[in-house]
């Protein structure tokens, strides 16, 4: 069996000693010279020398690794969000540590998984956190972390969107378009940021003076399966719209509409949220509400690593803009 390269080997190729090799990694070797310096960088590439993670941790008193928990891996809202913690994380030369949690009892191991690794701080984009898991699990263990988004249980840093006025975008570009029988597919407990695009959207339509109902409403996961599996619903209702509250719903909306024979946007037009990757390669392409879901990612980060240099700072708030992208999915109605 191949033997680790070891501290030990690394110093006796270099000629010097192991506390000399280890200040130099762990970028405490301000006085030794620089051929020394070199000699060790140089030697470690060539001895494919990786240092211990746990011993690095006791030196350097940090294991430089932030947790990050998402509702679902899978939606490409939130595989874009991860790129650009990925991205700010390396930049700080942080290590991200990715969970897929969407139900308390997996959020809470997750967690407890996370401070046992002793994470630096944690990026929270589950809604399934509660107060109490927030209060005993992380104040009580000192942990910086940030809420993305989805979630009001605890004040603190945090990125902001205003979804409302996206909710008001949508409603206001199918009104240009004289669309006033509508449907909305949302889920049927949404977080707090569907929400907000919910209540814009309908304040976009009372303030036109045509309110929508409770009857508007179609009730989905937030997810392709979701809009697929609400199309009866959906046209039941007879709509010559859908705003839905994801593009992950839009796109399974799509799906369903084509089955049934329906085009877009000749019979339904369709209008999402989130301006995911997909929504250009569907066809028609999808109009929607765009997010910047790399640069919240990065946001959140660069956030939660300034928290995580400086304890004291006052609430940290970052808000990224939103836009409506025109695209070929919402027809012109005449009046």
């Amino acid at each position: 069996m191949t033997k680790k390269v070891t501290i030990k080997d690394l110093a006796v190729a270099s000629g010097v000693s192991v506390t000399t090799v280890s200040q130099i990694l762990n970028g405490k070797g301000d006085r030794f010279s620089e051929e020394t310096k070199h000699r060790v960088a140089e030697l470690q590439k060539k001895l494919g020398y990786v240092p211990d993670f746990n011993a690095r941790n006791l030196i350097m008193k940090s294991a430089r690794t932030i947790g990050v928990l998402v509702p679902d891996i899978a939606n490409a809202f939130f595989s874009m969000f991860i790129k650009g913690i990925q991205d700010a994380a390396q930049k700080n030369k942080f290590v991200p540590i990715i969970f897929d949690a969407n139900d308390t009892k997996q959020l809470q191991s997750y967690l407890e998984e996370l401070i046992q690794r002793a994470a630096d701080g944690l990026i929270i984009a589950s809604a399934t956190i509660d107060r109490n898991a927030v209060d005993t699990i992380l104040k009580r263990n000192g942990i910086p972390y940030l809420l993305f988004d989805q979630n009001a249980v605890s004040e603190g840093d945090r990125v902001r969107i205003d979804d409302e006025a996206g909710g008001k975008m949508a409603a206001n570009y199918l009104l240009e378009h004289n669309h006033e029988r509508v449907t909305i597919v949302a889920p049927e407990n949404p977080t707090e940021n569907v929400s907000h695009r919910i209540g814009g959207f309908k304040q976009a339509f009372e303030k036109a003076g045509k309110p929508l109902s409770n009857e508007a409403f179609v009730y989905s996961e937030a997810s392709k399966a979701g809009g697929y599996a609400a199309v009866s619903q959906v046209i039941a209702k007879r709509p010559s719209a859908v705003f839905t509250t994801s593009d992950e719903i839009a796109i399974g909306i799509y799906r369903g509409l084509q089955e049934q024979g329906y085009t877009i946007p000749e019979d339904i037009s369709v209008i999402g949220y989130d301006d995911i990757d997909l929504a250009t390669y569907i066809t028609p392409k999808l109009t929607t509400v765009h997010q910047p879901a790399f640069e919240m990612g990065q946001a959140a980060t660069e956030l939660l690593i300034n928290r995580l240099n400086n304890r004291q700072l006052p609430p940290q708030i970052r808000e990224l803009p939103i836009r409506l992208v025109e695209r070929e999915s919402v027809r012109q109605l005449s009046k």
